[in-house]
């Protein structure tokens, strides 16, 4: 996957792709990354990116010129073209794996100022937003957008990293634990000591159900909850551990973890 960033501050992505998975990532050559300083394209004769709105208002306006001259230098008809604003489509996990899955090559327009000039919006493919929120420029939306498709292309993270993630099925993530087994009070769940894998899934999707439904409402309703959901909720709202969960502690009772 190519990425092409449009914007003012390049800087401003220097240590974002020289750490961590990213990192590793663009040295695999598992991910590309061209930065394009849109203030190099400008023809005004002040050298000038931006300007004061026509019919007056407040800030300044980015001219169409500079950036539509960096887009055409910097892409070709493959290239998918994004542009970030608050108009656009919230950008979410399954726009992330249709990026993954269906492009090889996207360039994304960051903001500034009081936004574009409103005839560069025909030259993108697509308008995207990060969320209902004003961000002093485009570029930390950009990093979000990069680092999310980034991850799901293959070799970039282990595939199992990524198969039980929150919003991967429409729900959040069920809990997750390490040692030590006693932290200031709060133990481990015992089934996970268990050893009864599919308790353990059970136990985990219980979970989700119950995270999802009492932290992500707008999810819970648009999840469409199978008959197994539906009796898990009902044992979680009866607040009784079900004969499957202690049938799998007693049978795995010498595994489960005691005091450290």
């Amino acid at each position: 996957m190519k990425f092409i960033i449009l914007t003012l501050f390049p800087e401003m992505f220097t240590s974002f792709f020289e750490a961590s998975i990213l990192k590793r990532a663009i040295g695999t050559g598992k991910i590309e990354v061209k930065l394009v300083n849109i203030r190099d394209y400008t023809k005004d004769k002040y050298n000038r990116v931006d300007t004061a709105p026509i019919g007056g208002g407040a800030g300044l306006i980015m001219k169409a010129q500079p950036i539509i001259d960096a887009l055409k230098d910097n892409s070709t008809s493959s290239t998918y073209k994004i542009v970030l604003s608050p108009r656009g489509n919230t950008f979410n996990q399954a726009k992330s794996i249709k990026y993954a899955s269906n492009l090889n090559e996207i360039l994304i327009l960051c903001g500034h100022y009081e936004g574009f000039d409103e005839r560069i919006y025909k030259y993108f493919d697509e308008v995207v937003s990060i969320g209902d929120y004003i961000l002093t420029g485009g570029e930390p939306a950009a990093m979000s957008i990069i680092d999310s498709v980034s991850r799901l292309i293959p070799g970039v993270i282990s595939e199992e990293s990524t198969e039980e993630e929150s919003f991967n099925n429409g729900l959040l993530e069920y809990p997750q634990y390490t040692e030590p087994y006693n932290f200031e009070g709060e133990k481990v769940p015992d089934i996970l000591y268990s050893g009864n894998h599919t308790a353990i899934e059970k136990w985990r999707k219980k979970q989700a159900l119950a995270l999802t439904r009492e932290l992500r409402k707008d999810m819970f309703d648009k999840y469409e909850l199978s008959k197994s959901d539906i009796k898990l909720l009902r044992e979680l709202d009866v607040e009784e551990t079900p004969k499957w969960e202690k049938d799998a502690l007693e049978k795995g009772k010498k595994f489960i973890k005691k005091e450290d």
